[in-house]
C-alpha cells in the first residue's frame, strides 16, 4: 500500500527551505544572529570594559591618598600633559597599578586620567 503525498507538499517544502535560508541571511547580515565565536568576543570585550570601569575609581582613590596640596600640584601637571600622554603620567605616578598587582594597566590608566581630568574642572 503506497502512501499518497498531497500535491501542495512539494511547494510547501520548498517554501520552508527558501524561508529558512532568507531568515538566516537576513539574521546574520543585520547582526541579529551571531556565531558562537562572535558572541564570545562580544562577551570578552564587555567583560574587559566592565573591569576597566570598575578599577579606574581605585586609581582615582590612590590619587586622592595624596595630601590636598600634592593633589592640586599633580592635577595641574596632569592637565599640562598632552592628552595622549596622560595615561603615561598616571602610570608613572603608580596610580594605575592596582592593589595586588605588580604591573600597571594601560587601559585603566587611560580611564583614570579621564576621571582625573573631570576633577580639574570641578
Amino acid at each position: 500500500m503506497a502512501i499518497e503525498i498531497p500535491a501542495w507538499t512539494k511547494p510547501g517544502i520548498w517554501g520552508g527551505i527558501i524561508g529558512a535560508a532568507l531568515i538566516t541571511i537576513v539574521g546574520f547580515s543585520t547582526g541579529s544572529v551571531v556565531s558562537g565565536g562572535t558572541a564570545q568576543e562580544m562577551a570578552d570585550a564587555s567583560g574587559k570594559e566592565a573591569t576597566i570601569s570598575a578599577m579606574a575609581p581605585v586609581c582615582v582613590a590612590q590619587f586622592k591618598m595624596l595630601s590636598p596640596n600634592n593633589q592640586t600640584a599633580e592635577l595641574t601637571a596632569l592637565k599640562a600633559e598632552s592628552s595622549y600622554k596622560r595615561d603615561d603620567f598616571v602610570i608613572a605616578k603608580g596610580w594605575a597599578t592596582m592593589p595586588g598587582s605588580d604591573e600597571p594597566n594601560n587601559e585603566i590608566a587611560q580611564h583614570c586620567a579621564s576621571l582625573l581630568m573631570d576633577l580639574t574642572t570641578s
